[in-house]
Parts: structure tokens; C-alpha cells; sequence
């Protein structure tokens, strides 16, 4: 991290969390930030689900909230972009203060509840996207809805012609009941939906389910059948957590979703035993407390095809892409992989 983003860090983590993600993203369009563009090599490229992807680390919904940031993130080192998550209407999420840093524990927890401002202005977003990024949207549903279920579909139907992914989320803990979606029997029931509006569009695009970490193993083996059976391209595993084991910070005991490092042993796992349950068969992304290219190489070793970090953004800035990215490239040439997709599921 250079001096300038020690600075822009310091005078961020003086402020209000929610104030300065903000500003952040701000200072992203305003070109404040010196960017990397594109990093890529033949190790990195890979296709993941039929998405051609410069390189497989990628940035996890919750920062982009509204895609108001697009064209300095597609150059920020990614190797694809996903935003949202979106509800069909506009809706504000739950009270402030919403978002805490647990500094101590490298670690933030967020209550925030899907606020948003809805699909149609995502669409109109979308719609002038920079074409050359590979762009998903994570799709969601809106507290008060009668029909949760339909509302990941009609995201899609509104969204989908300027996707080149979506991903369902029906594993966001702020929503309340929003996690009983991941029963098998709604679940499938939810999946065929959104598939089918998927089929009507004039391009097909994968579809990826995000589930939670705090599942028991016959839960993720339910959900490794239900996605075989129904078709979906690939599982982002995981979202945040409910568990608080181990932390140091006073904000331990805030309501909400922990990300950051204490997830990455329990999101890893769940990962590793969904690469055992679906055999390799369907591609995962891994998700949880990334926050080098050490971590991001042992998601990948886990089954992971490529890998989502948010987070570690908080503390290390968005010059972390690139350091992640270049590591990970280095640490597959020094094992003597060809291509990031031989090193996929290795441990195992």
C-alpha cells in the first residue's frame, strides 16, 4: 500500500463506516485512486461457467450496492464485477448505524437489509455499462414482498439483458426469513423460476446460487442436489455468518452478518464439502475472508474456480486487487500449474 492510500485509510477509518463507503466509491469516480487496469496472464485466464475471465478473483456483491461505480472497477484488477444485491422496488434497509468494523478481528459486520434502489434503476445503470468488464448482479427480494420467491425472477426479467451473470441470494441473514428459502423443496421451487425467465432472454447467461456458511452437512448436501437437479451454473459459497466465536472486538456482539477473516476457515469448508458432494461437477466461487493471494490460492486448492473478496478491501484498499492477483499468479507458477483451472480442487 503506497502513501497515498496509507492516507485515504487512515482518514476513512475516522469516520462513520457507512459515510466512508460512500465516499470511497466517490473517490473511485472522481479518479482520486490510481488504478491498475486489466492484469492477466495464461495462468490466470479461465473460463468459469462459460464467463472468459481475465483472471478468477473477483469482487463480491455489497460494495457496489447500486452500480455507481462500474467503470473504475472493471480497471481495478478484477477479473469480473458483481453488484446488488437488487430488490424489485426501492427500499431503504434496516436503521443506522448499520455497518461496523471489528478492526482487531480484520473483520466487519453489516445489518444492512438489502437497501437499494431498485431494478429499474440498475437496468438504466446497466444499460451503460463498460462492455469489456464481465459484470454480474446479485439478485434479491424485498422485505415486505408477498411472493419473495417471485421476486428474484422478475430482477432478472428487468436486469438480465445487460447481465453477464446473476446470482441468487437467498442467504443474506438481514432479511428476515429470508435463509428458510434455502429449504429443499422452496429452493427448487425458487431456482426453477428464475431459470425459466433465464431461458427467455435473448442471451444466455449462468445462473449462481450464494448460500450461507452456518449450514449443517446434510443441508449442503440438500443443496448440492437440488442444484444438479435443477441446472444452475455454479454455487458462491459463502455468504456472511452468524457465528461470533473468537472475536476480540468490542463490536462482537453487533446484529448482523460478520465477513472478513474470522469466515475464512468455516467458508472454506463449506466449500471443500461442496466440491466433495458435487464431485466437481458444478462450479464454485469462493467467498469469505480473502485477503491475500495465499488465501485466495487455498480457496482455489478448496474447489473454488475463482474466488469473490470484499471486506479486505476495508483494510487493505483497492490496491489489494492487484496484490492478490499478482501473488496468487506467482504461487501457481512456483507449484508449476499451467493454468489456475489444473490447481482447482487439488487438496482433494
Amino acid at each position: 500500500m503506497n502513501w497515498v492510500e496509507r492516507a485515504g485509510m487512515a482518514a476513512f477509518h475516522r469516520m462513520d463506516p457507512e459515510v466512508a463507503h460512500g465516499l470511497s466509491l466517490k473517490a473511485l469516480n472522481a479518479g482520486l485512486v490510481p488504478l491498475p487496469g486489466p492484469i492477466t496472464s495464461p495462468r490466470l485466464r479461465t473460463t468459469v461457467a462459460g464467463l472468459d475471465l481475465p483472471n478468477p478473483v473477483g469482487l463480491a456483491a455489497g460494495l457496489d450496492k447500486n452500480a455507481v461505480a462500474l467503470g473504475p472497477l472493471s480497471r481495478a484488477g478484477f477479473g469480473f464485477l458483481e453488484v446488488g444485491a437488487t430488490t424489485p422496488r426501492p427500499q431503504p434497509g434496516n436503521p443506522r448505524p448499520r455497518l461496523f468494523r471489528l478492526k482487531e478481528d480484520r473483520a466487519v459486520i453489516n445489518r444492512f437489509g438489502f437497501n437499494n434502489e431498485g431494478m429499474e434503476a440498475m437496468a438504466a445503470r446497466l444499460a451503460k455499462r463498460p462492455r469489456e468488464a464481465v459484470i454480474g448482479l446479485n439478485l434479491g427480494a424485498n422485505k415486505d414482498s408477498a411472493d419473495r420467491a417471485a421476486d428474484f425472477a422478475r430482477v432478472l426479467e428487468t436486469c438480465g439483458p445487460d447481465l453477464d451473470f446473476a446470482t441468487v441470494n437467498v442467504s443474506s441473514p438481514n432479511t428476515e426469513n429470508l435463509r428458510d428459502l434455502q429449504g429443499k423443496a422452496a429452493l427448487e421451487a425458487l431456482l426453477r423460476g428464475v431459470l425459466e425467465v433465464r431461458d427467455g432472454l435473448s442471451r444466455r447467461i449462468p445462473i449462481f446460487l450464494k448460500i450461507a456458511p452456518d449450514l449443517t452437512g446434510a443441508e449442503i448436501a440438500d443443496i448440492a442436489a437440488v442444484a444438479a437437479t435443477v441446472g444452475v451454473d455454479g454455487i458462491v459459497a459463502t455468504n456472511t455468518t452468524l457465528s461470533r466465536d473468537g472475536l476480540q472486538s468490542r463490536n462482537a456482539r453487533q446484529a448482523g452478518g460478520l465477513s472478513g477473516a474470522p469466515l475464512f476457515t468455516m467458508s472454506t469448508s463449506v466449500l471443500a464439502r461442496l466440491h466433495a458432494e458435487t464431485g466437481g461437477a458444478i462450479p464454485l466461487i469462493g467467498v469469505g475472508g480473502i485477503a491475500s493471494g495465499e488465501d485466495a490460492y487455498a480457496k482455489i486448492r478448496a474447489g473454488a474456480s475463482a474466488v469473490q473478496l470484499y471486506t479486505a478491501l476495508v483494510y487493505g484498499g483497492i490496491g489489494l486487487v492487484a496484490r492478490i492477483v499478482r501473488d496468487l499468479d506467482a504461487l501457481l507458477d512456483r507449484d508449476g500449474f499451467a493454468n489456475v483451472a489444473d490447481a482447482v480442487g487439488i487438496d482433494h
